[in-house]
């Protein structure tokens, strides 16, 4: 318990940092007067409470790992990424966020199948197919993400893909890769416990 209380402590001292840190950036971007850099950090804001509300209303507990993921993929693709422009610094910056975002969506897949499972009464819910869920689950969802893409680049002439499906099916692969690491960590985390479900709360 002692643990899992010192990680919500780390992940409540990350998120603050966050908020601090865009307050700052918005600030100076402000002094500076460079309203695109502002409203950046403005948005920043506006997805660390959306992410609260949405918690709240749907009565959710975000576990340890799944936090520190969702607000460490804040802090690369938002602040890193766009707010300080590390796209030009370190190569492949959007394919390590598609990496990571493969990760976090095993989280959230776990995190529906828990929810799902709570209500089942007929079966106990089982490790094997809550991996299964996890991967399926986030490898749709980058192919779901490429389609957005391809969708608001025609629509709206954006150049999200670089009009290149080398670079949408990188990005699909990356996330897949990510998402096969996961699932692989949680099989073993899985069997390391001998537990018929994975301890989400750790």
């Amino acid at each position: 318990m002692q643990i899992k209380k010192r990680k919500d402590k780390w992940n409540d001292l990350f998120e603050l940092a966050l908020y601090v840190t865009a307050a700052v950036c918005f600030v100076y971007f402000w002094v500076k007067d460079i309203p695109a850099k502002m409203f950046e950090a403005g948005l920043i804001i506006a997805v660390l409470l959306i992410i609260r509300i949405v918690v709240k209303l749907t009565k959710t507990t975000l576990f340890a790992a799944l936090r520190f993921s969702v607000l460490l993929f804040i802090f690369v693709s938002m602040f890193l990424a766009n707010e300080f422009g590390f796209y030009k610094v370190i190569p492949y910056l959007d394919k390590i966020e598609h990496l990571f975002s493969g990760l976090i969506l095993c989280f959230v897949g776990l995190l529906i199948y828990m929810k799902a499972s709570r209500g089942e009464k007929t079966a106990a819910p089982s490790a094997q197919v809550a991996i299964w869920f996890c991967l399926f689950f986030s490898t749709a969802m980058a192919g779901v993400w490429e389609i957005y893409e391809f969708t608001t680049d025609g629509l709206f002439g954006l150049h999200s893909q670089n009009g290149s499906l080398v670079d949408t099916m990188t990005d699909i692969i990356c996330g897949t890769i990510g998402a096969v690491a996961t699932s692989i960590y949680l099989a073993f985390k899985a069997k390391h416990r001998k537990m018929p479900l994975i301890d989400v709360q750790s």
